[in-house]
């Protein structure tokens, strides 16, 4: 009898175990979103090669064609954390949104808040530009209200060509390649992957001009504040495992992995095409000062074009504690970084 009470003990005690550790182990399921290009790379890695299971996280990822799309979906609770644009997020923030962002993105504004390498112009062959002053008159496809749109008219600004000389064409993100080899537009202004497929579908086409340090193709991931501080562990979570990815992305060994993620992704993207730009990206998540000169430069950019109507204080809206914690605890995924902000 006394044997039999043993067992018996031994096994609730082992039952027990098991049911505490399938607890402690359960993911928390998210549901977050990014956007269709190279500059998203993190999130899709991040489910693809399972950084956010590693840290508790099973994944719901959505893919949007704008930011609009996503501070729309975020702001009805069809999202928990999305990828925000930090060319066109101030607007939102402006008109209402209440969301923190908490780690970086895209990009590497810790170091340099004028990132914008995946930024080019792309002409046709037959266009006869040559120069930037060549674009007046010309066809030019952009996206209206979209990162492009605004290095556009930076670049315009910087050279003294009033945006009123060329014929501006909206062009969705899902059609720049399509329009641009049928000769829809003389030029296009777009960021990558679709440069390069530009160039490589239309024989003879050339870059105008790639970057210029004049905006920074940055963004971040952000949520709204119940769900951002209601559960500080998951949002923790969450910033580990961007970080973790990150390193993972710019480390050059998992290049060739790399370029087959991005394919499985992007519409239309060859594996090749993919290994080729990602030498114009960055992907930094750390946050600070030089992160805020940059919003804060959008801002002031925002406002000259009337899109916004006063300053935005950044720090309403970046919380870097996350990532600061991230640092402090796992140093080794920052190791290859300068030092920065």
């Amino acid at each position: 009898m006394k044997r039999f009470g043993l067992v018996w003990l031994a096994a609730v005690l082992l039952l027990g175990l098991a049911a505490a550790g399938g607890a402690a182990a359960a993911p928390t399921t998210l549901k977050l979103a990014a956007a269709i290009n190279i500059g998203n790379m993190p999130f899709y890695a991040a489910v693809d090669k399972g950084f956010f299971a590693k840290h508790g996280i099973d994944p719901k990822l959505q893919l949007f064609a704008s930011g609009a799309e996503m501070s729309k979906a975020l702001n009805s609770g069809q999202l928990d954390i999305s990828v925000a644009a930090m060319s066109n997020i101030p607007v939102a923030l402006e008109r209402g949104l209440k969301a923190r962002a908490f780690v970086a993105f895209t990009g590497s504004a810790y170091t340099n808040p004028a990132d914008d390498n995946l930024l080019a112009i792309v002409v046709r062959p037959d266009s006869g530009i040559k120069t930037l002053a060549d674009l007046k008159g010309k066809k030019v496809g952009v996206t209206f209200g979209a990162t492009n749109d605004l290095f556009l008219q930076e670049t315009l600004k910087k050279h003294n060509i009033p945006l009123s000389a060329l014929n501006r064409i909206n062009v969705p993100l899902s059609s720049p390649v399509g329009l641009f080899d049928t000769g829809g537009v003389q030029a296009m202004v777009m960021f990558e992957p679709q440069n390069t497929m530009m160039l490589d579908k239309v024989k003879g086409a050339e870059v105008l001009q790639r970057g210029g340090g004049v905006v920074c193709f940055c963004s971040q991931v952000h949520g709204l504040p119940d769900r951002v501080y209601k559960d500080r562990r998951l949002t923790q979570q969450i910033t580990d495992a961007v970080a973790e990815t990150d390193a993972w992305l710019r480390d050059p060994k998992n290049l060739d992995e790399v370029s087959v993620i991005a394919a499985r992704y992007i519409r239309g993207l060859d594996a090749g095409i993919a290994k080729r730009i990602f030498k114009f990206t960055s992907f930094d998540p750390r946050i600070g000062k030089n992160t805020y000169l940059a919003f804060s430069k959008t801002v002031s950019q925002l406002i000259a074009q009337k899109k916004m109507k006063s300053a935005f204080d950044p720090m309403k809206y970046y919380d870097p504690t996350f990532i600061e914690n991230t640092v402090k605890r796992h140093p080794e995924w920052f190791k290859d970084l300068p030092k920065g902000s």
